[in-house]
């Protein structure tokens, strides 16, 4: 299937959206699939305000439309929001493309954390524009349930997989990142933002250490605010890898993300995971034995990293086996919506036939 995916996150971005992106992407090439990725590398961009690190595509428009038509997608995909996202959900509906949509991103409480705009204004946006969509793949039962609940429709559940290879327990020949640390060491990943919910994890009466391991437009603010912690900036493949196995708890305070990639990530190196209960975490931690979820969403996390500290490692590594990348491109794959192929060919003809009355008749030689 020639799949054509439309993304504002890609790299050099470094967040859960992209890594998951990436992912399928390759699995889908191994599988045998022509996978052409539209993404803001390709185009002139500016910083999202608040968000330097999110570049956003300037006058996306006509180039997504060439690249639509060099390509001749058998299926559509629109991963994002942005101008990308829009770009491309605006040709989709000008040529009656089937398409479908992610939601990867909880966008409207994101906003409300960074601007004086209401969550209604966020869920109306988010409603326009994921309702002409074929599909809308979200990752967890609780983000389907509360998506229906704002009035979305035609939702799948979509999970996501991690790199069992890469991220592994401490084995014995492999050092002790922390070893001069007092312990236990209290782990955070991800973005340093204020989205993240981080200083509800660095507020906790904890004994130990607390790590963080990303960057951030807050990084600079905790770092001076909370110098008893370690700030050890973003890291990559192996030693990102070693920073959660040698850890002793992975803290996992966000009430914004949709999933939490980095919550499988802990669980593949053998780190048990302390949470507070929002989704993502609600729907992977209750029953699992791996995680411990606090009582709510605004208090309990520092008694459930406390809880977490009490469970036995050996167990957390098989738990993260279940989850598969290869799974989830499948998955993708099967609720593409692809054009019917009578219709697709007939379709593609025209538009070529079109853009050659529109050039008009070659001259003479």
């Amino acid at each position: 299937m020639r799949i054509l995916l439309a993304t504002d996150a890609w790299e050099p971005q470094v967040n859960g959206v992209v890594r998951t992106l990436t992912r399928v992407v390759a699995e889908l090439r191994a599988m045998g699939d022509q996978v052409e990725v539209v993404s803001p590398d390709q185009f002139p961009t500016f910083p999202l305000p608040t968000y330097p690190e999110i570049k956003l595509a300037i006058g996306a428009y006509e180039k997504v439309q060439e690249r639509f038509k060099t390509f001749e997608p058998e299926a559509i995909h629109i991963a994002t929001e942005g101008p990308i996202g829009l770009a491309a959900r605006r040709i989709c509906l000008e040529w009656k493309l089937p398409f479908t949509t992610s939601y990867h991103t909880r966008f409207p409480e994101y906003v409300s954390a960074r601007l004086p705009l209401p969550l209604a204004a966020g869920y109306a946006y988010m409603r326009w524009f994921h309702k002409p969509s074929g599909r809308l793949m979200v990752a967890t039962q609780s983000m389907c349930e509360e998506l229906t609940g704002h009035g979305f429709h035609n939702i799948s559940l979509w999970s996501r997989g991690v790199d069992t290879a890469i991220f592994h327990p401490r084995r014995a020949n492999e050092p002790d990142l922390f070893a001069d640390l007092a312990h236990p060491v209290w782990l955070y990943v991800g973005r340093v933002a204020v989205e993240k919910n981080i200083e509800a994890f660095l507020e906790l009466d904890l004994p130990g250490t607390k790590v963080l391991v990303g960057d951030g437009p807050q990084r600079a603010e905790l770092t001076t605010k909370y110098p008893e912690a370690k700030f050890c900036g973003a890291k990559f493949g192996n030693e990102l890898a070693a920073h959660y196995a040698c850890a002793d708890v992975f803290v996992f305070p966000s009430l914004t993300d949709t999933f939490g990639l980095v919550i499988l990530e802990a669980w593949a190196a053998g780190t048990p995971v302390a949470a507070f209960p929002a989704p993502g975490p609600i729907d992977m931690i209750p029953g699992s034995g791996v995680g411990v979820l606090a009582a709510s969403q605004t208090g309990g996390l520092k008694e459930a990293c406390l809880d977490a500290l009490k469970i036995d490692r050996s167990k957390v590594r098989g738990y993260a086996e279940q989850f598969s990348w290869r799974a989830c491109a499948e998955d993708f794959r099967r609720f593409l919506q692809p054009y019917p192929e009578p219709e697709k060919s007939r379709f593609w003809r025209r538009l070529r036939r079109l853009a050659r009355l529109r050039r008009g008749p070659r001259p003479a030689a």
